[in-house]
């Protein structure tokens, strides 16, 4: 098959066209430095030209309340390039628990995302995953002051990009789901224990201190980003961090 992977150069695209192409399918990368600006709708036709699935992995530049404007253009754009081209299948990556976190600008802008794919023209499959372990990084920098970092306890299910990019190019292989597929980590974390051991792990001498309202994630609520009945992945987070 021929699929086009929007936002195919970054972080999990570029691992989906690698994976893809080992699989034996045409995988074909297109982003904002391949003359793809989906937004203002720049090169989307020819991105999708002839393609049999689209995987759309391009992602809002700022997590506030910019964010749904532009998945809204964005997919707005791409399903009516995938409409025209007779494109079979839609796939989009987006967040366990997104529709249950009303305080985040950005949550309720991917919602926005599955609802727009779910109320389009074109068969679809939406992958939720869990936190990805490579933001573990960002997260501990949002609320780092001098020695100490504050987080929240909030339970996180942490999934390596790798296994999440191997969840998409499965999902982009097969039929769609016209509905949803969860993956998630092995193993579920308090966020401020997780961060203990990031910096434990790493030779971090910084002291992690508790505060149920330190930076995003104090806007969740229970254990809504975790889903132990999810398609679990099998990197464990310490395997990770060596």
């Amino acid at each position: 098959m021929k699929i086009a992977v929007i936002g195919g150069t970054g972080l999990i695209g570029s691992q989906v066209v690698e994976q893809l192409n080992a699989a034996g399918q045409q995988a074909v990368p297109h982003s904002l430095s391949t003359g793809v600006d989906v937004v203002s709708g720049e090169g989307v036709d020819r991105a999708v030209e002839g393609a049999d699935v689209v995987v759309n992995l391009t992602n809002s530049p700022t997590f506030d309340d910019a964010s749904p404007g532009f998945f809204r253009a964005s997919m707005d754009n791409l399903l009516t390039a995938a409409q025209r081209a007779g494109t079979g299948h839609f796939v989009i990556l987006s967040i366990v628990g997104v529709d249950r976190v009303p305080g985040l600008d950005y949550y309720r802008a991917k919602a926005l995302q599955e609802e727009i794919l779910r109320d389009g023209p074109v068969p679809y499959s939406i992958v939720r995953a869990t936190q990805f372990m490579e933001f573990m990084e960002a997260v501990l920098s949002w609320t780092a002051d001098g020695d100490a970092v504050r987080l929240p306890a909030t339970p996180i299910q942490p999934i390596a990009a790798k296994d999440v990019a191997a969840a998409v190019a499965e999902v982009a292989m097969g039929t769609p789901l016209n509905g949803i597929r969860n993956i998630g980590g092995p193993e579920v974390f308090p966020l401020d224990d997780l961060g203990r051991l990031t910096l434990s792990r790493r030779g971090d001498g910084r002291t992690v201190v508790t505060d149920p309202a330190a930076g995003m994630f104090a806007a969740v609520e229970g254990d809504v980003l975790t889903d132990m009945e999810a398609h679990l992945a099998p990197t464990r987070y310490t395997d990770w961090l060596s």
